[in-house]
């Protein structure tokens, strides 16, 4: 059974750093890329950061490009996102998510840089709020 296990969350003033990670338990293949979402209370869950695991490519939101940087860490299925300069509208639930193969999609796609995604694992979240 595939789980996505985030960590890392917390509270933080304006300015500071985070570093969430995620890590893929039960995968039997590689994904073909991970990705990091938020979703603030009143608010659609929206991309923050994707990498394709097989090349290391990354896509941004625009409001968290050259602040949070997206990586891979010990292997194809382990992501952390390090979040500096933080703001407090970067308050919000983050999810790491998965496109693996073995489960249905929900019809849901996600752009970055133009490029289409969907992701069929989630994790539970993990909570981060930046006071001013």
């Amino acid at each position: 059974q595939v789980q996505l296990v985030e960590s890392g969350g917390g509270s933080v003033q304006a300015g500071g750093s985070l570093r969430l990670s995620c890590a893929a338990s039960g995968v039997t293949y590689s994904s073909s890329y991970m990705g990091w979402f938020r979703q603030a209370p009143g608010k659609e869950r929206e991309g923050v950061a994707t990498i394709l695991t097989g090349s290391d490519t990354t896509y941004y939101v625009d409001s968290v490009k050259g602040r949070f940087t997206i990586s891979q860490d010990n292997g194809d299925n382990t992501v952390s996102l390090q979040m500096s300069s933080l703001k407090p509208e970067d308050t919000a639930v983050y999810y790491c998510a998965a496109n693996l193969p073995g489960r249905a999609y929900d019809g849901r796609w996600y752009v970055f840089a133009g490029e289409r995604f969907r992701y069929n694992y989630w994790g539970q979240g993990t909570q981060v709020t930046v006071s001013s």
